[in-house]
């Protein structure tokens, strides 16, 4: 199985913490040069460091704040036109605020779609020619299990990754033919700073313990525990591989069997 990506570029958004800084790791431990994306610099240039390099792999960052699509946009754009080559864009980024939907304000929509289905969708545009020119390509979007059945309590969340699903099947539905594959991962309950917030809140909203509230979100998952971040990259680290060309317009559930759809 050929799991090398020794000379394909890659670049992983929101890529200093959690999940994306995981599969910024698992791509350089396959041999990609990794360019990371997020707003902080400083956490940035700690992460670049941590990246395994060995013979002729090169890692970088550009500092990119995703609540600015314009500015994204021009920056995604001065980084395409310096390079030769990008083989792999993974797209990532922090999702909304929870709540129902029915009390979401409408520049509550705006804001989420703009960061989420806006922005994936200028960076793929910038790094299709070169994709295409390659042969080669692997968008691979981090997106949740919400995609196959939403969670109670994230109303504009669920939509936004509705939204971004349909817009990834369709891209995979036109890239294919050019050896271009477009595939989503859905994580479940995964330990990031996301699920220790809205463990916190459900513990404040129902009067009970953090503990408590972990437990019972456990328990309802089969495998009786939170993914650790390196077990979602995993997966997406394989969808980025040569061995994973077939594979195209998925979306991957990562969630230990959390998910009620088949």
């Amino acid at each position: 199985m050929n799991l090398d990506l020794k000379n394909k570029q890659a670049i992983v958004c929101g890529s200093t913490q959690g999940i994306g800084k995981a599969v910024a790791v698992e791509l350089a431990l396959l041999g990609a040069n990794v360019t990371l994306v997020a707003r902080n610099e400083e956490k940035l240039q700690e992460v670049v460091q941590e990246l395994a390099q060995s013979g002729e792999q090169q890692h970088d960052y550009f500092v990119a704040d995703f609540a600015n699509p314009q500015a994204v946009q021009q920056q995604i754009k001065a980084y395409v036109q310096q390079r030769e080559a990008v083989h792999i864009l993974v797209n990532n980024t922090g999702g909304p605020a929870g709540g129902p939907i029915t009390e979401a304000k409408p520049e509550e929509f705006l804001k989420a779609f703009n960061m989420h289905l806006l922005n994936n969708h200028q960076l793929v545009q910038a790094v299709l020619p070169l994709m295409k020119k390659a042969g080669y390509g692997r968008i691979i979007n981090i997106i949740s299990t919400s995609v196959k059945e939403p969670i109670p309590g994230l109303g504009v969340s669920n939509t936004t990754r509705g939204a971004v699903a349909s817009w990834a099947k369709t891209l995979a539905n036109e890239l294919g033919q050019f050896g271009i594959t477009v595939n989503n991962v859905l994580p479940g309950s995964t330990k990031t700073g996301r699920i220790y917030s809205l463990v916190e809140s459900r513990a404040e909203k129902s009067g009970r313990s953090k503990e408590e509230v972990q437990q019972e979100m456990e328990n309802a998952i089969p495998a009786r525990r939170f993914a650790e971040p390196e077990e979602v990259a995993a997966a997406a680290a394989f969808l980025a591989t040569p061995a994973a060309a077939y594979i195209n317009g998925v979306s991957l559930a990562v969630d230990g069997g959390r998910t009620g759809a088949i």
